[in-house]
């Protein structure tokens, strides 16, 4: 009879694979249309034809709970037993959403943890649309990932009880699985790294900037190996006790009244002495001077004064 599981079937989860659903559900699905006209007879090549006229997915609906086409495709595929690598098939396939979506459920329904979240967890990267028939009769869209993720958390969907799936940690902490990354959390760790490179790239050029900034100063602030020694030169000058001596006697000569007649009365002479007399230790000679302008001259790129 159509109403039966394959005579070479395996059981599943200990019982019956017809089983796993409820008998008031599938005994709504033995009295509806859909289940009388279009799978009557089906094999597993015959199934993925009915796969692809699938256009909503869904569980029973109305006050008289009717079926949807979705629910009597995941009951003959209990009853036929297909093989895994065909539902494997069904689920990496990109081009028929509802084929994708209902080898996702029956393998929920068939697989162990292992398997499940093996083939299951890369559709979290799956974002199409799907129609959703409501327990009202009534569509609405529901994303293929939402949809996988329902299928892994809920206990119970499209009036549907899903058996225990074992938690993914266990698996992790004994090695089967990996930690699971999310494309954003990829795209998050892509964003950090670069976040990272970028801000040690401007701490790099910061303080190379500094650096610079260092070493220009530094040079702004070193003086001229002329200039140290012509100061050097003019200190020991001043500090000898007999230059001293001259110095007091040639100010003492200028003062007296015979000297001053001697002298030339000329103004900007008598301006240049009163200027030396009154800052005689600022007074800066020749060779400062072109000292200072040639190491400023360096700091420019410019040639040096010639003395």
């Amino acid at each position: 009879m159509a109403n039966k599981t394959v005579k070479d079937a395996k059981t599943i989860h200990g019982t019956n694979p017809q089983y796993l659903i409820e008998k008031i559900i599938r005994t709504r699905i033995y009295e509806s249309r859909y289940w009388k006209e279009e799978c009557f007879g089906l094999t597993a090549d015959l199934v993925v034809d009915r796969g692809a006229d699938l256009r909503y997915i869904g569980g029973s609906y109305g006050g008289n709970i009717k079926t949807t086409p979705f629910l009597c495709l995941i009951l003959k595929l209990l009853q036929i037993q297909p093989e895994k690598d065909i539902i494997i098939e069904f689920i990496r396939q990109e081009n028929f959403k509802y084929i994708r979506a209902l080898g996702a459920f029956y393998l929920r329904l068939v697989g162990n943890s292992l398997d499940i979240y093996k083939y299951l967890e890369p559709l979290y990267n799956d974002y199409r649309k799907l129609r959703r028939m409501t327990k009202m009769g009534t569509f609405d869209v529901i994303y293929m990932d939402e949809f996988i993720d329902l299928l892994l958390r809920d206990d119970r969907v499209f009036d549907i009880i899903l058996p225990r799936l074992t938690k993914r940690f266990v698996h992790e902490e004994n090695g089967e699985l990996t930690t699971r990354v999310s494309l954003i959390q990829e795209d998050l760790n892509i964003d950090e790294n670069e976040d990272e490179d970028r801000q040690a790239n401007q701490i790099q050029d910061a303080s190379s900037d500094e650096d610079e900034d260092r070493g220009r100063h530094k040079k702004h602030r070193s003086r001229s190996p002329d200039r140290n020694r012509s100061r050097h030169h003019h200190d020991r000058r001043d500090s000898s006790p007999h230059r001293r001596h001259r110095h007091r006697s040639r100010r003492s000569k200028s003062s007296s009244p015979v000297s001053r007649r001697h002298r030339s009365k000329s103004p900007s002479r008598t301006k240049k002495r009163d200027r030396v007399e009154k800052s005689p230790e600022k007074a800066k000679t020749e060779a400062d001077e072109i000292a200072e302008m040639n190491a400023l001259r360096a700091k420019l790129g410019l040639k040096p004064l010639k003395i």
